[in-house]
């Protein structure tokens, strides 16, 4: 949705998908798109949420990803040096939240979502199931509810996933 109400004017991503729209600003050039390896963008994100403004990675360095990026010799070995990120807002999805937001994620929910909290000023999280503050074993938190600002309980997710398809047999 704020794509299609074009308010966002620069997206930091390491995977454009299926999303038309996004493709569409991306092509006409209303949309400021900076492509960055996924491992990268994870890294820039926990650098943020822990407070280090920059970090050095060889991923990238001689192609077009480290162009205008200050680069440093280690060990005889060139490394690129990619800023932290650090946003105003920060919206995730998690499979449940207990009142105060401790959350649980879903599979490979739990790859970004908590680097996003984590690295965000503000966070929005929308949930599944909202349980009571002891309901969750605190052993099963995969992130405490000090990153989270509000809950939104929502409902009809859409779960889109791979769909395996299998050939007809020719029986001819």
């Amino acid at each position: 949705r704020l794509l299609e109400h074009k308010q966002i004017d620069k997206m930091i991503s390491s995977y454009v998908g299926e999303n038309k729209i996004f493709e569409q600003q991306l092509i006409s050039g209303e949309l400021d798109v900076e492509l960055t390896p996924q491992g990268t963008l994870a890294e820039k994100l926990r650098a943020g949420g822990a407070g280090i403004p920059a970090f050095y990675t060889k991923t990238g360095v001689g192609t077009r990803i480290a162009e205008g990026k200050e680069t440093r010799d280690f060990d005889g070995e060139t490394y690129l040096m990619e800023r932290a990120i650090k946003g105003d807002f920060g919206i995730i999805k998690a499979q449940k939240a207990d009142t105060f937001g401790n959350l649980v994620f879903e599979k490979t929910a739990r790859n970004f979502n908590p680097l996003c909290a984590m690295a965000a000023a503000t966070t929005v999280v929308e949930v599944e199931e909202l349980v009571e503050v002891g309901e969750i074993d605190p052993d099963e938190v995969h992130l405490s509810g000090v990153y989270i600002d509000y809950i939104y309980l929502g409902s009809h997710f859409e779960k889109r996933i791979e769909k395996r398809t299998f050939k007809e047999a020719n029986h001819g």
